[in-house]
């Protein structure tokens, strides 16, 4: 069967674009000409990037929305229909980040994290997915993590929602196969991105310390953002008839010295030798 090539406007929605992932994955796809969306809930960190992508010659809207707020995702999915056209593209991505042992966090924290990163997402999924499947097209992109496939002590509120979070879409890609729709998730690792930045340091501490024990932190390289934004920009710009299901975005590790100078280990070695009687 053939498949309609994706048409030539095709408006975006990020959930999450005042900072960090959001925020670089909405100014990557200005840029490479998709009317944006910006939703979050401080709305003036948005306008300050709708005004930067505008004054780039791109298009954008800034629209409030708390994923918590059954009645705000609707409002924002309209809001950003009537500003931009019907959604073509849209990337769940908000969320914040608390930490602690799981037996010492509280019922409602455990909640309120599950209520942010997996049940805001669905949110998100349910108000615009109807309208996609009439028009038999569209992209949704879920932002999970890897924790899901790397557990992290510290995080089990977090890495239960995103394990909700592949669960869901697993779920999702059967139920829309044949639709035209496709959804898919970016699972990145650890991004400099402003998450997490407001721990205290002793919590950073003893954190940082148990992830050290369980062989977690193998180098201190971090992902940037824009590297996630390069991830969903793959996806969702795929041909009509592939489908790009899952990627998974982890930093690079330290090249070594002598590697980055072009040395080989043999060379390093015959350096060593050289003056000496064996």
């Amino acid at each position: 069967m053939a498949f309609r090539p994706h048409p030539e406007r095709r408006p975006v929605l990020v959930a999450g674009a005042s900072s960090g992932i959001g925020a670089a994955t909405a100014e990557h796809l200005a840029a490479a000409g998709h009317p944006v969306a910006l939703a979050a809930r401080r709305v003036e960190k948005l306008q300050e990037l709708a005004d930067k992508i505008i004054a780039a010659g791109g298009e954008a809207v800034a629209v409030p929305l708390d994923v918590t707020d059954e009645q705000s995702v609707i409002d924002c999915v309209a809001k950003a229909e009537a500003a931009l056209g019907e959604l073509e593209i849209v990337v769940a991505g908000a969320g914040d980040l608390a930490v602690g042992l799981s037996y010492e966090t509280s019922p409602e924290h455990f909640a309120d994290q599950v209520n942010i990163h997996l049940t805001g997402a669905y949110r998100i999924y349910r108000a615009v997915i109807g309208g996609m499947i009439d028009r038999a097209r569209g992209d949704f992109v879920f932002i999970g993590s890897d924790v899901v496939l790397h557990p992290r002590p510290w995080s089990s509120a977090y890495v239960a929602a995103k394990s909700g979070i592949d669960g869901l879409v697993s779920t999702i890609q059967l139920e829309l196969e044949g639709t035209g729709v496709r959804a898919g998730v970016v699972r990145p690792g650890q991004t400099l991105t402003g998450m997490g930045m407001n721990l205290d340091p002793k919590t950073t501490e003893d954190m940082l310390n148990d992830w050290i024990k369980h062989g977690l932190a193998r180098h201190g390289n971090f992902l940037e953002p824009r590297h996630i934004a390069l991830a969903v920009a793959a996806m969702v710009t795929m041909p009509r008839g592939a489908h790009m299901r899952a990627v998974e975005v982890e930093a690079e590790g330290a090249v070594s010295r002598d590697r980055s100078s072009g040395k080989t280990q043999q060379d390093t070695q015959s350096t060593k030798d050289k003056g000496t009687d064996r």
